[in-house]
């Protein structure tokens, strides 16, 4: 018999891993529910990784954090269609409404942050301050978006 813990685990690394080499497009059908919970599950995988790449690229192990960087990349291209207008609310969504209040906005952000880690990818092997370098291309990223268009928690 599986736990609800087991079960929540399941269908959380079904749509880390879902999310990961299937990309929407506009003709996806996913309820409004797949999405909240797919786009918190992008985020959240973006975070880690971020963690992991902090680690391979203070180790100098560039090419393993290069490889994270491309994948992060990825994520936030797919991010761009998870926020259609009827995902505002339900499902512990800490989204806030600015997102949608100002799309254009959230969406070149996601399009910057997938750019800047490929050039992170570029750069982080040759920078003399690697932890600086990923300040700026990495970390940047996700503090921008974090105080404009998430909840504090």
């Amino acid at each position: 018999m599986l736990s609800k813990y087991n079960i929540n685990l399941f269908k959380y690394i079904f749509y880390i891993v879902a999310l990961t080499f299937i990309p929407l497009n506009a003709n996806s059908e996913l309820s409004v529910e797949e999405l909240i919970k797919g786009r918190k599950a992008l985020f959240s995988k973006n975070y880690n990784t971020a963690k992991k790449v902090q680690m391979f690229a203070s180790k100098g192990d560039f090419e393993k954090a290069k490889s994270l960087m491309g994948e992060m990349s990825k994520n936030y291209k797919n991010l761009l269609e998870y926020f259609p207008e009827n995902t505002k609310e339900g499902f512990k969504t800490e989204a806030l409404p600015a997102i949608w209040e100002n799309k254009d906005e959230f969406n070149d952000l996601m399009t910057k942050a997938s750019s800047d880690m490929i050039k992170l990818t570029k750069v982080i092997d040759t920078s003399d301050d690697v932890k600086g370098t990923l300040g700026k291309f990495m970390w940047a990223n996700c503090k921008a978006c974090h105080s404009k268009f998430r909840e504090e928690h």
